[in-house]
């Protein structure tokens, strides 16, 4: 299992400096990879209707193909992965684009998760389908694979047309690796048969167990199954563990549920877990990685 850092992103800060420390001392301790989630725009919580989000517009967040670009230059072996990317209110020709171009400019180190979102404030700002977003991520991550191993594209689909054209450079190894997110029964056959993996957000292994049978249910039903590895060709497991209380033998039985479930990667989560500054986000993925023996 590979360990990483969910990228505490809304209270890190800008401040160029204080973010190279903390990515370097992730890289330093030997986690494998970086998660960082992303929201465009946040919304106004005294707006007509009330909002009931878990973000406003007081939350930072930095776009993370920026953020990325940023770190490739700061590190070199670390692993940059979307936590997730809202695909369906993105232009897809753009994000094979910035993809493949950071894909280069890294080293080949970049994985997407992708996910439908929950906003739809940023759906309706960034002129996004919020309810046919289902269907529209299928002929994106249809399109963004062709987009990637092919110099030239010409493709007609419901909401795409590419008129024989094509981006310029390809990633590395012409494919990026596309994980998805989020939780409903859809989101499950969906991930079996289009993702390269799965990245839910469950607490625990024991709360994972019913959705986990069902995702072993349909990637058997398109010829696949997980792997308690990472290798190409797997379905892979990205989860998480929460700080919580800070309590190294909690997040040890944790880590020892998702092994047992067979998880390929686990980031530790401190955000939104009360620390006060970076150097407490810093002492803390220290700590979870002397517990789990990283390094």
């Amino acid at each position: 299992m590979k360990f990483g850092v969910i990228y505490p992103q809304n209270e890190l800060g800008h401040d160029p400096n204080v973010i190279r420390d903390f990515v370097q001392t992730v890289e330093a301790l030997g986690y494998n990879h970086l998660t960082a989630y992303e929201h465009v725009l946040g919304a106004n919580p005294d707006r007509p209707g009330g909002w009931q989000g878990p973000y406003t517009y007081k939350d930072e967040f930095i776009e993370p193909f920026v953020l990325f670009s940023y770190l490739a230059a700061l590190t070199s072996k670390l692993e940059f992965a979307t936590g997730i990317l809202i695909l369906p209110q993105r232009q897809t020709a753009l994000v094979a684009k910035q993809a493949a171009s950071l894909d280069v400019l890294c080293g080949g180190r970049l994985r997407l998760g992708l996910g439908l979102g929950w906003n739809k404030v940023e759906y309706v700002a960034l002129n996004g389908g919020f309810h046919k977003r289902g269907r529209t991520i299928e002929e994106q991550i249809e399109l963004l694979r062709k987009l990637w191993s092919q110099p030239l594209v010409d493709y007609q689909g419901t909401w795409h047309n590419i008129p024989d054209a094509g981006i310029n450079p390809l990633p590395l190894k012409k494919t990026i690796p596309l994980w998805m997110g989020g939780h409903a029964e859809p989101v499950l056959k969906r991930a079996a048969r289009l993702a390269d993996g799965w990245m839910p957000g469950y607490k625990s292994a024991e709360d994972a167990l019913p959705a986990l049978d069902k995702l072993d249910q349909y990637l058997v039903g398109s010829g696949r199954k997980r792997s308690d590895r990472s290798e190409d060709g797997d379905f892979g497991l990205e989860v998480r563990v929460p700080y919580g209380g800070g309590n190294p033998d909690v997040w040890k039985k944790l880590v020892e549920g998702w092994q047992e479930a067979g998880s390929t990667h686990l980031s530790f989560n401190t955000l939104n877990a009360g620390l006060i500054s970076p150097e407490d986000h810093i002492r803390s993925i220290r700590l979870f990685a002397e517990m789990a023996g990283i390094g």
